[in-house]
Parts: structure tokens; sequence; C-alpha cells
């Protein structure tokens, strides 16, 4: 839950700030499931990715994820914008008004307002991408967002470090 004590200038409160370290699993296997508890908390979300590549990647991903099911979700071109419970999007728009935003392959936050969650994930073994997720920390940090960092254990469960 976003600490709604912290409160941006405009009044609104700030998201919390969460940083999850891939190194044992690729994104693809990674933000399904953080999707889905989204989902399952009643939350909608939008994914903004560094690259239209990307995008189209994950967006298939999302579908082919699992046998048994899938997320609904769309882009821009596939219409319904507003109604779709996870948008995926390159750029800073959330049409459909989402509490979470993902940011990943890259892709940063222009602001820290609007959101209950923002999460970044980003690949460990990318010195480019360790150094965006080091500045985005700073940058929440500094705008008085609570941040924390999420390292994966052996085991495969996610660990709060910092």
């Amino acid at each position: 839950m976003a600490d709604t004590d912290t409160m941006a200038s405009s009044g609104e409160a700030l998201a919390e700030v969460l940083f999850y370290h891939l190194e044992r699993q690729p994104l693809e296997r990674v933000l399904p499931s953080l999707l889905a508890r989204t989902l399952e908390r009643g939350w909608k979300a939008v994914v903004q990715a560094g690259s239209q590549e990307r995008l189209d990647a994950l967006d298939q991903a999302l579908w082919t994820y699992s046998d048994d099911s899938f997320l609904p979700h769309g882009q821009r071109k596939a219409g319904y914008a507003e109604e779709q419970p996870v948008f995926l999007t390159t750029g800073p728009e959330t049409p459909n008004a989402a509490g979470v935003r993902f940011l990943v392959d890259g892709a940063t936050a222009e602001t820290f307002n609007g959101f209950v969650r923002i999460v970044y994930l980003f690949d460990g073994a990318d010195p480019d991408a360790l150094a965006i997720a080091r500045s985005q920390w700073t940058a929440a940090k500094k705008a008085g967002c609570a941040v924390t960092y999420w390292q994966q254990t052996e085991e495969g469960r996610w660990e709060r470090k910092a």
C-alpha cells in the first residue's frame, strides 16, 4: 500500500515505488505473476516498455504465459484502451485509470503521482538497466516516495533487500 502520509506538492499521494532486480527469471516469466496479483487486488495496471518491439513481445507473452490462463490486456491499436485491465504502452498515458504502473526495458516514470504503486523490473545482467534503475531510485527517494528493492531467492521467492 502507498504511504498516504507522503504527499506531492499538489496534495496528491505519491506512489510506493518497488524495484524488482531480475536475475533468475526473465521479464516474460515475472511480469505475468505480478500483473495477476495486481488484478486480484482489484487494481488496473499499465505496462510501459522502452520500445514497441518489447511491447509486442510482452503482448504475446501475456496471452500465452500459462496453458490454462491469460491476462486480459491490450494496446491502443487494439481499441478500448479505457476498458483494458492491463494497458500496454511505450508512453506516459494511462487511459484505463490504472493504480499501478509497471516500467520495463528502460522505461522511466515522468512523475510519481497518480498511482498506488510504480514497479520497475530491470535485468540485473544489463549495465544500462542497472544505471537507469539507480537513477530512478534516486529520483523516487528525492521526490519523497517510499521505495523498496526486491531480489529473487534461489527458490524463486521475492525477498525485500532494502
